[in-house]
């Protein structure tokens, strides 16, 4: 990838809780100021959840766009929010809501390396830890290294 996917600009950390709504609402915003994606990228969010959820495991959701919607995607970017109060993601607990947009193939590498990320208990209890965006953003940095 020609740019860094995040900066510690789009990473960060609330402490209370958030409906799903909210969480996926913000995750797009972030996404449309860091100019990856255009206004509408929220609304395919919303149709990819309708669909399939995007609940992965490990207190994590990664929220994105479907592939009828991939010309609201500018560029590659992601965005990270931490709700330490949690958001009930379709029933399950969620802490971590990472929205994805990957222009072409992008999306599948950068989803790798956030698998990665969360793989491990110890790992996302590192990532639970941080108590600045800035220590997050450098847990999490290693998405740019794709």
């Amino acid at each position: 990838m020609a740019h860094e996917v995040l900066t510690v600009g789009q990473v960060r950390i609330h402490t209370d809780g958030a409906t799903q709504e909210q969480a996926m609402k913000e995750a797009a915003d972030i996404l449309e100021a860091a100019g990856a994606v255009t206004s509408d990228y929220y609304d395919a969010m919303q149709q990819r959840e309708q669909t399939v959820s995007t609940y992965m495991g490990n207190e994590l959701a990664i929220p994105h766009g479907t592939n009828e919607t991939k010309d609201t995607i500018l560029e590659s970017g992601l965005s990270v929010v931490r709700y330490d109060g949690g958001v009930d993601w379709g029933g399950e607990p969620v802490t971590f809501v990472i929205g994805i947009a990957g222009k072409g193939g992008e999306h599948l590498e950068i989803l790798s390396q956030i698998a990665i990320l969360f793989s491990e208990e110890d790992d996302v209890a590192k990532l639970k830890a941080a108590s600045t965006p800035e220590e997050l953003y450098a847990l999490l940095a290693t998405v740019n290294e794709s």
